[in-house]
């Protein structure tokens, strides 16, 4: 799913996810996804099937799904109810994924309202995850059999530690990769074609060689902004990022990947190589048309935005791999809701949904990135070229990235303590503030957020 432009929960938000977690969740359920069994985990199962009877095929089923942002799925339905004529789908989709998921949670609060299936972004994981005795545990209904099938580290996202409690399935992922200009790359004498570029970057002191060079060369800055710098390489972290898994503390200020990231970021400001856009801003999108920048550094569903913002740089864009392993941005999974009075049907729905088949449907429909490995080397999948980039296989960029990302844990308080450190760098460019200073107060922010939290 392609990421809203805000990623930071709303006052409204935090006081639902407080009455959510009241009404049924456990009280350290951020913590119980990566290191304990859930307290819910075993009422849920135990629960689940008592609803789960053979259905009379003449049955009229009505299902309501509630979707996010620009996918296919209701066309899926569509497929799926010719060939089901007992069952309906009703399919609510919204494009603010903040209001979405602020829906599903006054509905779950209430005890009333929520739909048979949801479409979960995986920035709200862990608000979610929190409560799990008001979604089906979908291994009640099979999901283990089909585990196998799915990126392992996108599995685990939306499992219990022990695995025995399953909230969704997989749908799209957001490997992140290096989008580039290879009109801009010729002109500073580097590789235009995507291993040779992705050689000449694939360490990240080799990447800011580069990329000061090319601002002595060129005059322009080589990267478009700080924040998905930062991003780059922050999700490189190794299992954690600023959140320990095992009691849930702040660890920021200890994880050497955390300090890499910023001071990469404050290295590539200092030295002119990073742009001073801003994410989603018209400058920045401006900025890919014309050429102000050679490097993006995102995920596959970037590849949407580079389009629609750029489109007369048709055909000088490539894709590359990032310095020292990727990281993942977005995806979403597919969840049912306790309220649902026919689990059976939902599951037996969804699996479907995001089965191979349908998931190259909707990489080749909407460009969202299959979860399931499998399709990495299938020709239907491979072969696939895209004229905007130059006629690549964009497609296998995307999936050599995916087999690349390593799981992290990212805990109910990322995004805020992420801000933090983005608004450092931000002081850093704009007010050409002490890098020092801006780290220290960014951790003490964190650590503040934390005790609080």
């Amino acid at each position: 799913m392609r990421k809203a432009k805000h990623l930071a929960l709303s006052l409204a938000a935090v006081l639902l996810v407080g009455s959510l977690a009241g009404c049924g969740g456990s009280n350290n359920a951020g913590k119980d996804n990566t290191t304990k069994e859930n307290s819910g985990n075993k009422e849920a199962s135990t629960n689940a099937p008592a609803t789960d009877k053979a259905a009379d095929p003449a049955e009229k089923i009505e299902l309501s799904f509630w979707t996010l942002g620009n996918v296919n799925y209701e066309e899926l339905a569509n497929a799926y109810t010719k060939e089901h004529p007992n069952v309906t789908i009703k399919i609510q989709n919204t494009g603010d994924q903040t209001a979405h998921h602020n829906n599903l949670t006054t509905a779950l609060s209430a005890g009333s309202g929520a739909p048979d299936i949801f479409q979960l972004e995986i920035g709200f994981m862990e608000r979610f995850l929190s409560a799990q005795d008001k979604f089906y545990n979908l291994n009640d209904y099979g999901a283990k059999d089909i585990q196998a099938n799915y990126l392992d580290w996108k599995w685990k996202q939306a499992s219990s530690v022990d695995g025995s409690f399953q909230l969704g399935l997989p749908t799209d992922i957001g490997p992140t990769v290096v989008y580039y200009r290879t009109d801009l790359a010729k002109k500073a004498g580097l590789p235009e074609d995507p291993d040779g570029f992705g050689a000449a970057i694939d360490t990240w002191d080799k990447f800011a060689t580069v990329a000061k060079a090319y601002k002595d060369k060129i005059g322009k800055p080589f990267v478009d902004l700080t924040d998905l710098t930062y991003n780059a390489l922050r999700d490189q972290s190794n299992d954690e990022i600023y959140f320990s898994k095992a009691d849930g503390k702040f660890i920021g200020d200890t994880n050497p990947q955390v300090k890499k990231a910023y001071d990469f970021t404050v290295k590539g400001i200092q030295e002119g190589w990073i742009s001073n856009f801003m994410l989603w801003s018209p400058e920045w999108g401006q900025g890919m048309n014309d050429g102000s920048f050679a490097v993006i550094m995102g995920p596959a569903w970037m590849a949407g935005n580079i389009k629609s913002n750029a489109p007369d740089s048709s055909g000088k864009w490539k894709i590359a791999q990032l310095p020292e392993g990727a990281g993942n941005w977005g995806g979403s999974f597919i969840t049912l809701p306790k309220e649902g009075k026919h689990p059976k049907e939902a599951y037996d729905f969804i699996q479907w949904l995001v089965n191979k088949d349908n998931q190259l449907e909707s990489f080749k429909t909407k460009g969202l990135m299959p979860s399931i490995p499998a399709l990495y080397e299938d020709p239907a999948f491979k072969d696939f070229k895209d004229d905007f980039f130059g006629g690549q296989q964009t497609a296998v960029e995307f999936g050599k990235s995916a087999n690349r990302v390593k799981p992290v844990y990212y805990g109910p308080l990322h995004d805020q303590t992420d801000t933090f450190f983005k608004n450092a760098l931000k002081n850093v460019l704009e007010k050409k503030a002490d890098p020092a200073k801006e780290w220290d107060e960014a951790v003490k922010q964190a650590k503040t957020l934390a005790e609080r939290g």
